[in-house]
């Protein structure tokens, strides 16, 4: 715990904040009790900071008297802005803490204060004996971290809307869930300002700024995740009894049940955790959450949970090969390192295929997306947007997008949306008054010079085109699974997903044409594509996977 005097912070006296959202609970005298117990109490003086934005491994802090205040320290113009004030009873702290990452914000005590610290190692401690102060900490932190996101508090991305570089920044840490405030060249004066404060030209964006003084020109997506943690350091041995390749529900499933069943368990995934599933706005039909869960909140809580019983992740750990060695396998990846582990789950998921149509290539970088986040969300504030695709990701997106574009326009390729989507959703995407649906059509053409002015629809019976405004086009069309760097390595159907069980001359059900490999979730030949069956899937086969580990004397 940071203790320093924080002397360039105003600690005027200001209210606590109110929790209108659940993302400031004041715990119960109960709660405080059970906390107590694993804690240790602390009198700090006014200015002392808890902990600074970019620490990490901080611990959950409790006010039993006095306020404390929580600041973004490298708020636009240059001067901290006050996030939130917490009195008695509140709990200070942010996801982070859960998930091994460093914090985006700042903590200091605006009085002279008590507070109880608790670390996270006796936090788990703490709410193993209480699930519901387990679930209001997490729910409370997941929508701190969503109203961070809106604040624009956490990294600072400089760089040009029309930029590639600029737009996987940006897709990343919106995909990692990490908030940041994007300034865009061409129309944020405070960007080309920042630019010349730190001597950096133009032509040397995009950059990120970390902590207000790091500065990064262009990184690299592995780069930028050492910088910000999210590449553990897994504890050290010859090979590790399941290695998790992709961090869809799948993926998560498999890493919970592996690693809560005592197996030295690590998760690979090239991008984030979630996979496609992470993108949803709202899942609406997954056991257990009867108003719907965001794709999001459910990776983060699987994260905690895998964590909490010992799993490590490496993001982005993007496999590139398999191999094997005396007794293990051995996948590479491709920024050159390797991991070595007694099996293999295979849960790399799928993506949404590209469409190839005049004017894609331009204006992709830009303008196209392959999902509907709230990041993509704010981009569109007050702009027409047009969705392709007739599954139910697509009539999420359609209505989530809704909530702030002028109009969504809908494309589907025949006349029954019923046929590829839930039918709650398709009667809800009908009768939205902002989504306009456009039956029996496809998507012929992009139209814009550096950015997305128009996208033409063609009728496939009469033959007729039609120009639609836009300014983002959302392609969730179709499914393609992420095995090309496994062809000539194990059986593949013929468009590309895994063969696993009998068909594929595997032992067991899930097991792969390679004894000891399993595959499990969307990137399985013959599997249903829903969340419910990958998160089912991924832990069925680790009970198979348990079961190989034992025939080999390994268990």
């Amino acid at each position: 715990m940071s203790t320093s005097s924080s002397s360039e912070f105003d600690l005027q006296d200001l209210p606590e904040t109110p929790d209108t959202t659940g993302a400031y609970p004041r715990l119960t005298d109960d709660q405080i009790m059970l906390l107590s117990h694993h804690g240790e109490r602390k009198r700090l003086t006014k200015g002392s900071a808890l902990f600074r934005e970019g620490d990490r491994n901080c611990g959950l802090f409790v006010v039993l008297d006095g306020r404390v205040r929580v600041v973004d320290e490298d708020a636009p113009g240059g001067e901290a802005r006050v996030i939130a004030v917490h009195g008695r009873g509140r709990f200070v702290g942010d996801l982070s803490m859960l998930t091994g990452q460093p914090v985006y914000v700042t903590a200091v005590a605006q009085t002279d204060v008590d507070v109880l610290e608790i670390s996270y190692a006796r936090l788990k401690e703490a709410v193993a004996q209480s699930q519901a102060l387990g679930d209001l900490i997490l729910r409370a932190f997941i929508i701190r971290r969503n109203i961070h996101a809106d604040l624009g508090v956490g990294l600072r991305i400089i760089g040009s809307r029309y930029s590639a570089d600029t737009r996987r920044l940006r897709d990343f840490a919106s995909r990692n869930r990490i908030p940041y405030r994007w300034e865009d060249l061409e129309q944020d004066p405070e960007a080309e300002t920042t630019l010349r404060a730190f001597g950096i030209p133009p032509d040397q964006t995009p950059v990120v700024i970390w902590k207000g003084r790091t500065v990064l020109r262009n990184p690299g997506n592995t780069e930028l995740a050492e910088v910000l943690g999210l590449r553990e350091d897994a504890p050290h041995r010859d090979a590790h009894d399941i290695l998790v390749v992709g961090a869809g529900p799948a993926g998560l499933a498999a890493a919970v049940t592996a690693a809560s069943e005592g197996l030295s368990t690590i998760v690979l995934d090239g991008i984030a955790t979630g996979g496609q599933a992470g993108t949803s706005s709202q899942i609406e039909n997954y056991l257990g959450f009867p108003a719907g869960i965001s794709g999001a909140e459910l990776a983060d809580r699987a994260v905690v949970q895998a964590r909490k019983f010992g799993a490590t992740f490496t993001i982005p750990g993007e496999a590139q090969s398999l191999g094997q060695i005396d007794d293990h396998f051995v996948v590479g990846l491709t920024d050159g390192d390797q991991v070595e582990a007694h099996t293999v789950m295979l849960a790399t998921g799928v993506s949404y295929r590209r469409l190839d149509i005049p004017g894609m290539d331009r204006l992709e970088g830009s303008s196209v997306y392959y999902a509907a986040t709230e990041f993509e969300a704010r981009l569109c504030r007050g702009d027409p947007v047009v969705v392709v695709g007739g599954g139910n990701s697509a009539g999420q997106a359609a209505l989530f997008l809704a909530r702030n574009a002028t109009e969504v326009n809908l494309v589907i390729r025949h006349d029954d949306l019923n046929r590829d989507m839930s039918r709650y959703l398709a009667d809800r995407v009908v009768s939205a008054p902002r989504v306009h649906l456009w039956r029996n059509c496809e998507v012929c053409e992009l139209r814009g010079s550096l950015r997305l002015e128009e996208v033409v629809v063609r009728d496939l019976k009469t033959d007729q085109r039609r120009p639609l405004p836009a300014t983002a086009f959302f392609v969730l069309i179709g499914s393609e699974p992420h095995t090309q760097w496994l062809k000539g390595t194990i059986a593949l159907d013929d468009r590309g997903f895994v063969l696993a069980g009998a068909g594929s001359g595997g032992t067991v059900m899930f097991e792969t044409s390679s004894a000891g490999v399993f595959a499990a979730g969307d990137v399985r030949s013959g599997s249903v594509k829903r969340v419910a069956s990958a998160v089912g899937e991924g832990a069925v086969a680790v009970r198979l996977v348990y079961d190989y580990l034992v025939s080999a004397g390994r268990r």
